[in-house]
Protein backbone atom coordinates (compact mmCIF):
# COMPACT_ATOMS: atom_id res chain seq x y z
CA UNK A 1 0.00 0.00 0.00
CA UNK A 2 2.98 2.48 0.54
CA UNK A 3 3.78 2.35 -3.46
CA UNK A 4 -0.27 2.91 -4.30
CA UNK A 5 -0.02 6.56 -5.04
CA UNK A 6 2.87 6.03 -7.02
CA UNK A 7 0.97 3.33 -9.18
CA UNK A 8 -2.14 5.58 -9.37
CA UNK A 9 -0.15 8.59 -10.49
CA UNK A 10 1.96 6.69 -13.16
CA UNK A 11 -1.69 5.11 -14.42
CA UNK A 12 -3.29 8.26 -14.64
CA UNK A 13 0.19 9.98 -16.15
CA UNK A 14 0.31 6.93 -18.92
CA UNK A 15 -3.70 7.36 -19.41
CA UNK A 16 -3.23 10.77 -20.11
CA UNK A 17 -0.35 10.56 -22.54
CA UNK A 18 -1.41 7.58 -24.28
CA UNK A 19 -4.62 9.28 -25.24
CA UNK A 20 -2.90 12.19 -26.50
CA UNK A 21 -0.94 10.64 -28.51
CA UNK A 22 -3.50 8.60 -30.45
CA UNK A 23 -5.20 11.85 -31.26
CA UNK A 24 -1.93 13.58 -32.52
CA UNK A 25 -1.97 10.22 -35.06
CA UNK A 26 -5.16 11.08 -36.04
CA UNK A 27 -4.41 14.40 -36.36
CA UNK A 28 -1.05 13.79 -38.67
CA UNK A 29 -3.74 10.84 -40.68
CA UNK A 30 -5.80 13.68 -41.49
CA UNK A 31 -3.40 15.99 -42.21
CA UNK A 32 -1.94 13.84 -44.74
CA UNK A 33 -5.21 13.09 -46.49
CA UNK A 34 -4.06 16.70 -48.25
CA UNK A 35 -1.97 16.90 -51.12
CA UNK A 36 1.93 16.36 -50.35
CA UNK A 37 3.60 19.76 -50.63
CA UNK A 38 7.38 20.25 -50.97
CA UNK A 39 8.62 22.99 -48.27
CA UNK A 40 12.63 21.86 -49.03
CA UNK A 41 13.18 25.39 -50.41
CA UNK A 42 14.14 28.38 -48.35
CA UNK A 43 15.05 26.35 -45.11
CA UNK A 44 17.00 29.14 -44.11
CA UNK A 45 14.09 31.69 -44.15
CA UNK A 46 11.84 29.03 -42.80
CA UNK A 47 13.98 28.70 -39.33
CA UNK A 48 13.96 32.63 -39.31
CA UNK A 49 10.11 32.62 -39.39
CA UNK A 50 10.14 30.05 -36.53
CA UNK A 51 12.22 32.25 -34.50
CA UNK A 52 10.67 35.61 -35.25
CA UNK A 53 6.95 34.22 -35.97
CA UNK A 54 6.32 31.21 -33.17
CA UNK A 55 8.83 31.82 -30.97
CA UNK A 56 9.19 35.35 -30.77
CA UNK A 57 5.38 36.71 -31.32
CA UNK A 58 6.66 39.38 -34.00
CA UNK A 59 3.03 39.58 -35.54
CA UNK A 60 1.18 38.89 -32.08
CA UNK A 61 2.42 42.22 -30.97
CA UNK A 62 1.01 44.53 -33.91
CA UNK A 63 -2.01 44.62 -31.68
CA UNK A 64 -0.34 45.79 -28.41
CA UNK A 65 -2.69 45.42 -25.68
CA UNK A 66 -3.73 41.70 -26.81
CA UNK A 67 -0.34 40.93 -27.97
CA UNK A 68 1.57 41.51 -24.77
CA UNK A 69 -0.88 39.54 -22.28
CA UNK A 70 -1.01 36.94 -24.93
CA UNK A 71 3.34 36.87 -24.93
CA UNK A 72 2.77 37.06 -21.11
CA UNK A 73 0.37 33.89 -20.94
CA UNK A 74 2.68 32.47 -23.69
CA UNK A 75 5.97 32.62 -21.77
CA UNK A 76 4.27 32.16 -18.07
CA UNK A 77 2.34 28.96 -18.73
CA UNK A 78 5.40 27.27 -20.53
CA UNK A 79 7.66 28.62 -18.03
CA UNK A 80 5.48 27.26 -15.22
CA UNK A 81 5.22 23.77 -16.98
CA UNK A 82 8.84 23.35 -16.02
CA UNK A 83 7.44 22.31 -12.32
CA UNK A 84 5.56 19.54 -14.12
CA UNK A 85 8.72 17.90 -14.56
CA UNK A 86 9.54 17.91 -10.81
CA UNK A 87 5.65 16.55 -10.03
CA UNK A 88 6.13 13.58 -13.10
CA UNK A 89 9.09 13.18 -10.68
CA UNK A 90 8.13 13.30 -7.50
CA UNK A 91 4.63 11.22 -8.21
CA UNK A 92 6.64 8.36 -10.04
CA UNK A 93 9.63 8.18 -6.68
CA UNK A 94 7.19 9.41 -4.21
CA UNK A 95 9.74 12.27 -2.91
CA UNK A 96 8.40 15.52 -2.39
CA UNK A 97 10.50 18.74 -4.03
CA UNK A 98 12.89 16.50 -5.43
CA UNK A 99 14.26 19.92 -6.78
CA UNK A 100 15.62 20.65 -3.53
CA UNK A 101 17.59 17.55 -3.04
CA UNK A 102 19.42 18.52 -6.64
CA UNK A 103 19.70 22.27 -6.66
CA UNK A 104 20.68 24.91 -3.92
CA UNK A 105 18.23 26.30 -1.71
CA UNK A 106 18.91 29.66 -3.44
CA UNK A 107 18.49 28.22 -7.07
CA UNK A 108 14.92 26.31 -6.24
CA UNK A 109 13.94 29.36 -4.46
CA UNK A 110 14.79 31.52 -7.34
CA UNK A 111 13.22 29.19 -9.92
CA UNK A 112 9.95 28.95 -7.93
CA UNK A 113 9.72 32.88 -7.10
CA UNK A 114 9.82 32.69 -10.70
CA UNK A 115 7.25 30.79 -11.82
CA UNK A 116 4.82 32.07 -8.61
CA UNK A 117 4.88 35.79 -10.00
CA UNK A 118 4.54 34.40 -13.95
CA UNK A 119 1.36 32.84 -12.76
CA UNK A 120 0.06 35.53 -10.85
CA UNK A 121 0.47 37.68 -14.26
CA UNK A 122 -0.87 34.95 -16.17
CA UNK A 123 -4.08 35.19 -13.93
CA UNK A 124 -3.95 38.72 -14.27
CA UNK A 125 -3.52 38.47 -18.41
CA UNK A 126 -6.35 35.70 -18.69
CA UNK A 127 -8.70 37.85 -16.76
CA UNK A 128 -8.37 40.75 -18.94
CA UNK A 129 -9.09 38.55 -21.94
CA UNK A 130 -12.23 37.11 -19.84
CA UNK A 131 -13.65 40.53 -19.38
CA UNK A 132 -12.59 41.53 -23.40
CA UNK A 133 -14.31 38.30 -24.76
CA UNK A 134 -17.88 38.50 -22.62
CA UNK A 135 -18.10 42.18 -20.78
CA UNK A 136 -16.66 44.49 -23.43
CA UNK A 137 -17.63 42.37 -26.20
CA UNK A 138 -15.35 43.00 -28.80
CA UNK A 139 -16.77 42.93 -31.86
CA UNK A 140 -14.49 40.40 -33.52
CA UNK A 141 -15.33 37.57 -31.25
CA UNK A 142 -18.95 38.39 -31.81
CA UNK A 143 -19.39 37.04 -35.30
CA UNK A 144 -21.76 34.39 -36.31
CA UNK A 145 -19.33 31.71 -36.19
CA UNK A 146 -18.19 32.72 -32.73
CA UNK A 147 -21.57 31.58 -31.32
CA UNK A 148 -21.99 28.18 -29.49
CA UNK A 149 -19.21 25.58 -29.13
CA UNK A 150 -16.53 28.79 -30.27
CA UNK A 151 -17.30 30.91 -27.88
CA UNK A 152 -17.97 28.42 -25.10
CA UNK A 153 -14.28 27.19 -26.45
CA UNK A 154 -12.96 30.59 -26.03
CA UNK A 155 -14.03 30.98 -22.04
CA UNK A 156 -13.18 27.05 -21.04
CA UNK A 157 -9.54 27.26 -22.13
CA UNK A 158 -9.96 30.54 -19.94
CA UNK A 159 -11.11 28.93 -17.02
CA UNK A 160 -8.45 26.22 -17.06
CA UNK A 161 -5.58 28.34 -16.97
CA UNK A 162 -7.32 30.09 -13.90
CA UNK A 163 -7.53 26.85 -11.95
CA UNK A 164 -4.16 25.75 -12.85
CA UNK A 165 -2.71 28.95 -11.57
CA UNK A 166 -4.56 29.04 -8.65
CA UNK A 167 -3.88 25.38 -7.80
CA UNK A 168 0.05 26.39 -8.40
CA UNK A 169 0.13 28.74 -5.69
CA UNK A 170 -2.50 27.22 -3.25
CA UNK A 171 0.09 24.17 -3.53
CA UNK A 172 2.48 26.10 -2.28
CA UNK A 173 1.17 28.22 0.30
CA UNK A 174 -0.45 24.87 1.95
CA UNK A 175 3.41 23.82 1.89
CA UNK A 176 4.42 24.11 5.48
CA UNK A 177 8.14 22.87 4.75
CA UNK A 178 8.54 25.39 1.54
CA UNK A 179 6.54 28.26 3.28
CA UNK A 180 9.28 28.04 6.44
CA UNK A 181 12.16 28.08 4.04
CA UNK A 182 11.08 31.58 3.39
CA UNK A 183 12.51 31.32 -0.02
CA UNK A 184 10.67 31.58 -3.50
CA UNK A 185 7.46 31.86 -1.44
CA UNK A 186 7.19 35.22 -3.02
CA UNK A 187 3.51 35.11 -3.92
CA UNK A 188 2.01 31.90 -1.44
CA UNK A 189 3.38 33.73 1.54
CA UNK A 190 0.43 36.13 1.20
CA UNK A 191 -2.19 33.71 0.43
CA UNK A 192 -0.44 31.19 3.17
CA UNK A 193 -2.35 33.43 6.49
CA UNK A 194 -5.40 32.24 4.76
CA UNK A 195 -4.89 28.58 6.36
CA UNK A 196 -3.96 30.34 9.83
CA UNK A 197 -5.67 28.01 12.33
CA UNK A 198 -5.83 25.27 10.08
CA UNK A 199 -3.90 22.08 11.52
CA UNK A 200 -1.06 20.49 10.40
CA UNK A 201 -2.93 17.28 9.07
CA UNK A 202 -5.38 19.63 7.12
CA UNK A 203 -2.85 21.87 5.69
CA UNK A 204 -0.95 18.60 3.90
CA UNK A 205 -4.44 17.60 2.75
CA UNK A 206 -4.87 20.43 0.84
CA UNK A 207 -1.52 20.83 -0.40
CA UNK A 208 -1.63 17.31 -1.81
CA UNK A 209 -5.35 17.92 -3.63
CA UNK A 210 -3.86 20.85 -4.90
CA UNK A 211 -0.81 18.66 -6.22
CA UNK A 212 -3.19 16.11 -7.40
CA UNK A 213 -5.50 18.51 -9.19
CA UNK A 214 -2.85 20.32 -10.84
CA UNK A 215 -1.08 17.72 -12.65
CA UNK A 216 -4.11 16.18 -13.29
CA UNK A 217 -5.38 19.22 -14.71
CA UNK A 218 -2.44 19.74 -16.85
CA UNK A 219 -3.21 16.35 -18.42
CA UNK A 220 -6.74 16.52 -19.04
CA UNK A 221 -5.74 20.00 -20.69
CA UNK A 222 -3.22 18.22 -22.44
CA UNK A 223 -6.08 16.08 -24.16
CA UNK A 224 -8.54 18.43 -24.52
CA UNK A 225 -6.27 20.83 -27.09
CA UNK A 226 -7.08 18.57 -29.89
CA UNK A 227 -10.86 19.66 -29.38
CA UNK A 228 -9.90 23.26 -29.08
CA UNK A 229 -8.36 25.95 -30.80
CA UNK A 230 -6.18 25.62 -28.77
CA UNK A 231 -4.21 23.17 -30.91
CA UNK A 232 -2.13 26.08 -31.79
CA UNK A 233 0.70 25.79 -28.84
CA UNK A 234 1.40 22.92 -30.52
CA UNK A 235 0.71 23.39 -34.17
CA UNK A 236 2.16 27.03 -34.19
CA UNK A 237 5.76 26.00 -34.87
CA UNK A 238 5.37 23.31 -37.67
CA UNK A 239 2.21 25.90 -39.64
CA UNK A 240 5.16 28.50 -39.34
CA UNK A 241 7.94 26.86 -40.66
CA UNK A 242 5.45 25.02 -43.79
CA UNK A 243 4.13 28.73 -44.09
CA UNK A 244 4.60 30.86 -47.35
CA UNK A 245 7.73 32.03 -48.06
CA UNK A 246 6.83 33.28 -51.47
CA UNK A 247 5.92 37.13 -52.19
CA UNK A 248 2.23 37.14 -51.02
CA UNK A 249 0.78 38.22 -54.83
CA UNK A 250 2.34 34.96 -56.27
CA UNK A 251 -0.25 32.25 -57.11
CA UNK A 252 0.64 28.43 -57.17
CA UNK A 253 0.45 27.07 -61.01
CA UNK A 254 -1.50 23.96 -62.20
CA UNK A 255 1.02 21.39 -63.83
CA UNK A 256 -1.69 20.65 -66.39
CA UNK A 257 -2.82 23.94 -67.31
CA UNK A 258 0.88 24.86 -67.29
CA UNK A 259 1.70 21.90 -70.35
CA UNK A 260 -1.79 22.69 -72.06
CA UNK A 261 -0.38 26.17 -72.35
CA UNK A 262 2.89 25.16 -73.28
CA UNK A 263 1.77 22.81 -75.89
CA UNK A 264 -0.50 25.41 -77.55
CA UNK A 265 2.95 27.84 -77.69
CA UNK A 266 5.28 24.55 -79.63
CA UNK A 267 4.79 24.89 -82.78
CA UNK A 268 6.11 21.70 -83.85
CA UNK A 269 3.63 20.00 -81.08
CA UNK A 270 1.00 17.69 -82.59
CA UNK A 271 -2.20 18.92 -80.77
CA UNK A 272 -3.63 15.47 -82.29
CA UNK A 273 -1.26 12.92 -81.08
CA UNK A 274 -2.11 11.13 -77.96
CA UNK A 275 -0.49 11.57 -74.44
CA UNK A 276 2.60 9.36 -72.61
CA UNK A 277 0.57 6.42 -70.84
CA UNK A 278 2.02 7.83 -67.46
CA UNK A 279 -0.43 10.85 -68.36
CA UNK A 280 -3.15 8.99 -69.28
CA UNK A 281 -3.73 6.77 -66.49
CA UNK A 282 -6.48 7.18 -63.82
CA UNK A 283 -8.49 9.82 -64.01
CA UNK A 284 -7.17 13.36 -64.65
CA UNK A 285 -6.09 16.06 -61.55
CA UNK A 286 -8.91 17.76 -60.46
CA UNK A 287 -8.75 21.23 -61.38
CA UNK A 288 -9.11 23.55 -58.05
CA UNK A 289 -10.45 22.11 -54.79
CA UNK A 290 -13.69 21.21 -53.64
CA UNK A 291 -12.82 19.22 -50.57
CA UNK A 292 -10.51 18.78 -48.24
CA UNK A 293 -9.02 15.98 -50.07
CA UNK A 294 -7.67 18.43 -52.55
CA UNK A 295 -6.29 20.83 -50.75
CA UNK A 296 -2.62 20.57 -49.63
CA UNK A 297 -1.36 19.14 -46.22
CA UNK A 298 -0.19 22.47 -45.25
CA UNK A 299 -3.62 24.20 -46.17
CA UNK A 300 -4.99 21.43 -43.83
CA UNK A 301 -2.45 21.72 -41.71
CA UNK A 302 -3.53 25.77 -41.17
CA UNK A 303 -6.88 24.71 -40.97
CA UNK A 304 -6.10 23.12 -37.33
CA UNK A 305 -3.71 25.80 -36.43
CA UNK A 306 -6.01 28.31 -36.66
CA UNK A 307 -6.76 30.28 -33.14
CA UNK A 308 -10.38 31.51 -34.40
CA UNK A 309 -8.56 35.09 -32.86
CA UNK A 310 -10.09 36.84 -35.69
CA UNK A 311 -8.03 39.17 -36.85
CA UNK A 312 -7.99 37.96 -40.31
CA UNK A 313 -11.74 38.73 -40.19
CA UNK A 314 -11.26 42.26 -38.63
CA UNK A 315 -9.01 43.06 -41.05
CA UNK A 316 -10.62 42.16 -44.57
CA UNK A 317 -12.30 44.30 -46.66
CA UNK A 318 -15.22 42.44 -47.46
CA UNK A 319 -16.20 41.57 -44.30
CA UNK A 320 -15.43 45.27 -43.42
CA UNK A 321 -18.29 46.75 -46.25
CA UNK A 322 -20.81 43.73 -44.62
CA UNK A 323 -19.76 40.83 -47.20
CA UNK A 324 -20.60 37.29 -46.07
CA UNK A 325 -16.94 36.37 -45.88
CA UNK A 326 -15.04 36.00 -42.90
CA UNK A 327 -11.72 33.63 -43.58
CA UNK A 328 -11.50 33.28 -39.90
CA UNK A 329 -14.96 31.30 -41.03
CA UNK A 330 -12.96 29.28 -43.87
CA UNK A 331 -11.07 27.95 -41.64
CA UNK A 332 -13.09 26.63 -38.95
CA UNK A 333 -15.02 25.26 -41.96
CA UNK A 334 -12.31 23.39 -43.33
CA UNK A 335 -11.53 21.76 -39.86
CA UNK A 336 -14.95 21.06 -39.23
CA UNK A 337 -15.38 19.49 -42.68
CA UNK A 338 -11.79 17.41 -41.94
CA UNK A 339 -13.02 16.19 -38.54
CA UNK A 340 -15.75 14.80 -40.35
CA UNK A 341 -14.15 13.40 -43.10
CA UNK A 342 -11.84 12.19 -40.42
CA UNK A 343 -14.22 10.68 -38.07
CA UNK A 344 -15.78 8.76 -41.36
CA UNK A 345 -12.66 7.44 -42.09
CA UNK A 346 -12.47 6.04 -38.60
CA UNK A 347 -16.11 4.14 -38.57
CA UNK A 348 -15.41 2.58 -41.61
CA UNK A 349 -11.97 1.08 -40.55
CA UNK A 350 -9.62 3.60 -42.62
CA UNK A 351 -11.52 4.00 -45.78
CA UNK A 352 -13.69 6.94 -45.97
CA UNK A 353 -17.10 6.38 -47.43
CA UNK A 354 -19.18 9.08 -49.92
CA UNK A 355 -21.28 10.83 -47.67
CA UNK A 356 -22.20 13.13 -50.25
CA UNK A 357 -21.41 16.19 -49.01
CA UNK A 358 -17.73 18.14 -49.44
CA UNK A 359 -16.78 21.81 -48.76
CA UNK A 360 -17.91 23.37 -51.45
CA UNK A 361 -21.59 24.32 -50.79
CA UNK A 362 -22.46 22.55 -47.63
CA UNK A 363 -19.97 24.23 -45.80
CA UNK A 364 -18.44 27.43 -47.83
CA UNK A 365 -20.78 28.47 -50.42
CA UNK A 366 -20.09 30.86 -53.92
CA UNK A 367 -21.17 33.71 -52.27
CA UNK A 368 -18.17 33.65 -49.60
CA UNK A 369 -15.73 32.96 -52.07
CA UNK A 370 -16.59 35.28 -54.76
CA UNK A 371 -17.03 38.30 -52.03
CA UNK A 372 -13.12 37.62 -51.47
CA UNK A 373 -10.69 40.57 -53.17
CA UNK A 374 -7.63 38.47 -53.09
CA UNK A 375 -5.64 41.59 -51.52
CA UNK A 376 -4.21 38.87 -48.49
CA UNK A 377 -5.16 41.66 -45.41
CA UNK A 378 -5.69 38.41 -44.03
CA UNK A 379 -2.55 36.33 -44.68
CA UNK A 380 -0.53 39.21 -43.49
CA UNK A 381 -2.70 39.88 -40.35
CA UNK A 382 -2.46 36.17 -39.18
CA UNK A 383 -0.14 36.04 -36.16
CA UNK A 384 0.70 32.42 -36.95
CA UNK A 385 0.97 32.23 -40.65
CA UNK A 386 -2.40 30.73 -41.52
CA UNK A 387 -3.44 31.63 -45.56
CA UNK A 388 -7.27 31.06 -46.09
CA UNK A 389 -6.74 33.17 -49.57
CA UNK A 390 -5.17 29.94 -50.67
CA UNK A 391 -7.77 27.89 -49.77
CA UNK A 392 -10.25 30.71 -51.50
CA UNK A 393 -8.46 30.46 -54.89
CA UNK A 394 -8.09 26.94 -55.18
CA UNK A 395 -12.17 26.80 -54.63
CA UNK A 396 -12.52 29.53 -57.07
CA UNK A 397 -10.41 27.59 -59.19
CA UNK A 398 -12.68 24.38 -59.49
CA UNK A 399 -15.96 26.38 -59.80
CA UNK A 400 -14.55 28.22 -62.74
CA UNK A 401 -12.31 25.68 -64.43
CA UNK A 402 -14.12 22.41 -63.20
CA UNK A 403 -17.78 23.58 -63.53
CA UNK A 404 -17.91 27.12 -65.27
CA UNK A 405 -19.33 28.52 -62.23
CA UNK A 406 -17.87 31.81 -62.35
CA UNK A 407 -20.20 35.24 -61.75
CA UNK A 408 -21.51 37.17 -64.92
CA UNK A 409 -18.99 39.72 -64.85
CA UNK A 410 -15.38 37.43 -64.71
CA UNK A 411 -17.10 35.58 -67.95
CA UNK A 412 -17.42 38.39 -69.61
CA UNK A 413 -14.18 39.61 -68.73
CA UNK A 414 -12.72 36.28 -69.45
CA UNK A 415 -14.54 36.07 -72.90
CA UNK A 416 -13.46 39.65 -73.83
CA UNK A 417 -9.47 39.03 -72.91
CA UNK A 418 -9.62 35.87 -75.08
CA UNK A 419 -11.40 37.97 -78.10
CA UNK A 420 -9.90 41.51 -77.78
CA UNK A 421 -6.57 40.77 -75.45
CA UNK A 422 -8.08 43.18 -72.59
CA UNK A 423 -11.02 42.93 -69.98
CA UNK A 424 -12.76 45.47 -71.72
CA UNK A 425 -15.61 45.40 -74.60
CA UNK A 426 -13.61 46.50 -77.37
CA UNK A 427 -11.86 45.41 -80.68
CA UNK A 428 -8.60 45.40 -80.68
CA UNK A 429 -8.18 47.84 -83.86
CA UNK A 430 -9.90 50.50 -81.71
CA UNK A 431 -8.03 50.15 -78.15
CA UNK A 432 -6.19 53.31 -78.61
CA UNK A 433 -9.25 55.43 -79.51
CA UNK A 434 -8.86 57.43 -76.32
CA UNK A 435 -5.45 58.77 -76.98
CA UNK A 436 -6.40 60.91 -79.92
CA UNK A 437 -9.80 62.58 -77.58
CA UNK A 438 -6.66 64.03 -75.82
Amino acid sequence: MQYLPNIIFAIILIAGIGYFTKNVRLLIRNIKLGKPVDASDSSSQRWKNVVQIALGQSKMVKRPIAGFLHVIVYIGFIIINIEVLEIIIDGLLGTHRIGLEILPLSVYGFLIGSFEILALLVLVSVIVFWLRRNIIKLKRFLSAEMKGWPKQDGNLILYFEVVLMCLFLIMNAADIEFQNMASGNIISQFIAPWFEGFSENTLHIIERTAWWLHIVGILVFLNYLYFSKHLHIILAFPNVYYGRVNPQGQFNNLDAVTKEVMLMMDPNADPFAAPPESEDDGEPEKFGASDVMDLSQVQLLNAYTCTECGRCTSECPANQTGKKLSPRKIMMDTRDRLEEVGKNITANKGVFKPDDKQLLNDYITKEELWACTSCNACVEACPVSIDPLSIIMDMRRYLVMEESAAPMELNNMMTNIENNGAPWPYNQMDRLNWANEQ
